[in-house]
């Protein structure tokens, strides 16, 4: 298995990651091809990717997990952090969390943030385990600015 930064060439393979996880929230526009091609090139060599030894049928790179990551200069933040459900507890999320950590710290980034949906019993239980603290002294706020970025939730 590698780790490794994300390229764009991997968006179809780490689409059908995401597609595949009961409960993952993905956006029409945001989560696009487009969209994460726009946020890889915001934030170069940030992203990570899980790569199993072995390619998918197709013979294409078989990505096993994935994170989404960058930073706005002062604050990082991680999204859409996941491990394929064959492949879990077995320190892949880890590896690709401290992956996205060190480029944070290449930047000079000093704090990170991440949101886990509440009934994300797994993802909560795994953001525990690994020290991360959660906030009880703030509200996380949402407005949006373009209703046609549909979030779906896998079934």
């Amino acid at each position: 298995m590698q780790i490794r930064s994300m390229l764009i060439e991997d968006y179809d393979s780490v689409s059908t990651l995401w597609h595949m996880i009961p409960g993952f929230a993905i956006r029409s526009i945001d989560d696009s091809r487009e969209g994460v091609e726009r946020f890889l090139s915001r934030n170069p060599g940030m992203s990570v990717v899980a790569v199993a030894d072995e390619p998918d049928p197709s013979g294409k790179p078989f990505v096993i997990g994935s994170i989404l990551c960058g930073h706005d200069g002062r604050r990082g933040c991680l999204y859409h952090v996941c491990v394929h459900p064959d492949y879990r507890r077995r320190g892949i999320g880890t590896k690709m969390v401290v992956h996205a950590m060190e480029a944070l710290k290449a930047e000079r980034i000093n704090k990170v943030s991440l949101i886990a949906f509440t009934k994300n019993d797994v993802g909560n239980a795994f953001w525990n385990r690994i020290g991360w603290s959660r906030r009880l002294d703030l509200n996380y706020y949402d407005f949006v600015l373009n209703e046609e970025n549909i979030v779906r939730f896998n079934q």
